[in-house]
């Protein structure tokens, strides 16, 4: 492996040449009262931190930034703190997945334009994993994921609560007269009691855990609640190891293959993931190069035969990421599915997945289940096709009721999301646990920004009969902390013509998830003749990001990245001229 020496670091560009640029460099840099022993023949080490104060996934980074700082300085490298958009996912409207791409194009920039060696990215609320790896992979330094860790588990009155998981099944609930304000005040204050990400096992840990799986953070970094105090020491060694991936010249295409991308869809099925793995993963696949390029296709094969073996809620049955620690975390559970992964694949640690998890072990396997006693059989998400979604369509059949794997049932169409949430509290509304629940115009242009609306209240009607689950279909997203029956991210959206824009209340749609299939019942013939009648929508935005945003956002199946920003899309970016 070739090395780097202090001449050929990329920081000595600005630094180190004898003329009046670099003395302006140098000179500035003194203004902030550093001098030529902090960064003189010593790795640059930029530490791209998602903190902001209405992110309370991320309060902890204020500190941990601290601590990745003192990591890079025991290493003997130069640490720079470059604050990056935060997407607080439970703040930002209309979504963060609006805003994912402009964090993606920051990260690649701020990397590209200052005078860094190598990176650590600070994330871990939904968006942030993604964004970031994305834009570092298209930058191309060395870098570490640092993830913010889960939250420690919620408790009221002794019951243990799961963000999200829990938010949906006491609301309904409430919606049927069962918990009171002053009870439901109480649920608010005990389902988040620490910084830190959801606790479930939704997107947020999901996509830390991909971020491992692909060998992109330390190994066991992506479990440690944000809480333990493991958590600011695994801070500490992403500084020191980014340091010495500099002088390495580890840089992520040294590391990334598909066999990385194809281990984090098995472990992804594994852990019981968000549907939202599938979009963020396709992307930053994409942005690894047409090599580690992996399609919808890639998912459904992993689902076939990886099962669901870590027991956390929505999936599981009552533990969460706190528990999955404790149990052995993600290490442990690699260990325990080796079978189905290459053991062979690189690691930002400079050692391959195998040496890695070599002597991780099981502390509790009820937790962490042996393959042959799986929470499901099967994987954790489901690709169906049809000619209602030719692009595909997404479904968590780990996380529903059996009985809608297979189901033909009535359309009940909603054109938005202020129309379905006014219909679904209408207890005269003309609605049975057979109708499908359609909400359209939701997708990435819809929404805009394919808002986590596909979890689709049951109608107040039904939840007083005691329903608590029926199919609903959107080309929304949902949160990776929902459950129920709902099939997500149909593609091509409503909004830009897809099928979804033809479908009437009252027609007829058959669910087939072994053999994934999604049809309407409506005669080619007249869905012709539908289409030929439908209108276009008025455009979303006339200026500004958002209409960027709307020319060149791709569909679901694609991971929803502007179309500029993949790698295929002209050559690479060369290093910026210095004058």
């Amino acid at each position: 492996m070739t090395k780097k020496t202090k001449e050929t670091l990329r920081s000595a560009r600005w630094f180190e040449p004898d003329d009046l640029r670099s003395f302006g460099h140098r000179s500035r840099a003194m203004q902030m009262g550093y001098g030529p022993e902090d960064w003189s023949g010593k790795p640059v080490i930029a530490i791209i931190n998602t903190w902001s104060d209405i992110n309370p996934c991320h309060t902890h980074f204020k500190q941990r930034v601290e601590d990745v700082k003192r990591g890079v300085l025991q290493a003997g490298g130069f640490p720079l703190e470059l604050p990056a958009i935060s997407l607080a996912e439970q703040y930002v409207k209309p979504t963060t997945m609006l805003y994912r791409n402009m964090l993606a194009m920051e990260t690649e920039e701020l990397i590209r334009s200052h005078p860094v060696d190598g990176a650590v990215l600070m994330g871990g609320c939904d968006k942030t994993t993604p964004g970031l790896i994305m834009g570092a992979l298209s930058a191309g330094l060395p870098f570490v994921y640092l993830p913010a860790g889960p939250m420690l588990r919620g408790n009221w009155k002794g019951q243990i609560l799961g963000s999200g998981s829990d938010a949906w099944k006491y609301w309904d609930e409430r919606r049927a007269g069962k918990i009171s304000e002053a009870q439901w005040l109480e649920v608010e204050g005990g389902i988040a009691r620490s910084h830190g990400t959801c606790m479930t096992m939704g997107t947020a840990a999901t996509m830390m855990g991909i971020a491992e799986a692909l060998g992109l953070t330390l190994s066991g970094a992506s479990s440690i609640p944000a809480a333990d105090a493991s958590h600011p020491r695994m801070a500490a060694a992403c500084g020191r190891r980014i340091v010495d991936m500099v002088w390495e010249d580890l840089t992520p295409a040294k590391i990334l293959t598909k066999a990385n991308f194809i281990n984090s869809i098995a472990v992804a099925m594994a852990m019981g993931c968000s549907t939202n793995a599938i979009i963020h993963l396709v992307a930053m696949s994409r942005r690894a190069g047409k090599d580690c390029t992996i399609t919808l296709d890639d998912f459904d094969a992993a689902s076939r035969k990886v099962p669901v073996i870590a027991n956390i809620r929505p999936s599981g049955e009552k533990y969460l990421m706190e528990d999955f620690y404790y149990a052995g975390g993600m290490p442990a559970l690699m260990k325990q599915m080796q079978s189905h992964l290459d053991l062979n694949a690189m690691t930002v640690s400079g050692t391959t997945l195998g040496k890695n998890i070599e002597h991780a072990q099981v502390h509790n396997d009820d937790v962490i289940r042996p393959l042959n006693n799986a929470i499901y059989q099967e994987g954790a998400l489901a690709v169906l096709r049809g000619n209602l979604a030719p692009g595909g369509a997404v479904i968590k059949p780990s996380a529903c009721a059996a009985k809608f794997l297979k189901h033909t049932g009535p359309a009940l169409v909603f054109d938005s999301y202020p129309e379905m949430k006014k219909a679904v509290e209408d207890e005269n509304l003309d609605v049975t646990e057979d109708h499908i629940l359609i909400l359209r115009n939701a997708g990435p242009q819809g929404g805009p920004g394919m808002p986590e609306w596909g979890m689709l209240p049951i109608p107040v009607k039904l939840v007083k009969q005691g329903v608590r689950d029926m199919l609903r279909l959107s080309d929304a997203r949902m949160s990776g902390t929902s459950y129920g029956a709902c099939i997500l991210h149909a593609s091509p959206e409503a909004y830009i013509g897809g099928p979804l824009a033809l479908v009437k209340t009252g027609d007829l749609i058959t669910v087939d998830v072994d053999a994934r299939k999604i049809h309407l019942e409506v005669s080619d013939t007249e869905l012709a003749s539908r289409r030929l009648a439908w209108v276009a929508p008025p455009a979303k935005y006339e200026r500004g990001y958002g209409w960027m945003f709307s020319k060149h956002i791709l569909q679901a199946e694609d991971g929803c990245d502007f179309d500029f920003l993949e790698t295929a899309f002209g050559a690479p970016v060369p290093e910026p001229e210095i004058y």
